[in-house]
């Protein structure tokens, strides 16, 4: 089995719909194995045999669509992606403190990351968002540096 973590674009936890009770009974009745939401913005960790994640992620989008009736893009990584990510450490040196707000985009169908530090005190966050969408589409989906660290605990909880 492989750990995976489902990254949810767009999850409001304001919608019924979109509670980590909900988002558990989709992975879990597709069949995946020690399925667990990791805070309340749409991180899905979950254990499966396949190891096809373009295949994951459309068959997780499907049953969200189908099940829970919303469509979002689902950008599906492995643990051993995550952890190669922490490992690089790309905020080496950068604290992870006001004014600093350390950002990880992850894109669909490309196996990249972008890390970016933004300035809280600009208050430019919704300005790099609608930028990032406008170069890059829907297909993207940003964590918290902090996020980052609590999706790779719960993954290497199980092992």
């Amino acid at each position: 089995m492989t750990s995976y973590v489902a990254l949810i674009r767009g999850i409001m936890p304001q919608n019924p719909n979109m509670h980590g009770s909900k988002l558990r009974d989709v992975f879990e009745s597709l069949g995946f194995k020690n399925v667990q939401t990791v805070i309340g913005s749409g991180n899905v960790v979950f254990e499966t045999a396949s190891k096809k994640e373009a295949a994951l992620e459309t068959k997780i989008e499907n049953a969200l669509l189908k099940q829970l009736h919303f469509k979002r893009a689902v950008i599906v990584r492995s643990r051993k992606e995550i952890e190669r990510l922490v490992k690089k450490n790309p905020f080496k040196g950068i604290k992870d403190e006001k004014p600093n707000y350390l950002v990880v985009t992850f894109f669909k169908n490309r196996k990249k990351e972008l890390c970016t530090v933004l300035d809280l005190e600009s208050g430019k966050t919704p300005a790099f968002m609608s930028d990032l969408e406008k170069k890059h589409g829907k297909d993207i989906t940003t964590r918290t540096w902090k996020t980052i660290g609590r999706i790779l605990a719960k993954l290497t909880d199980k092992h």
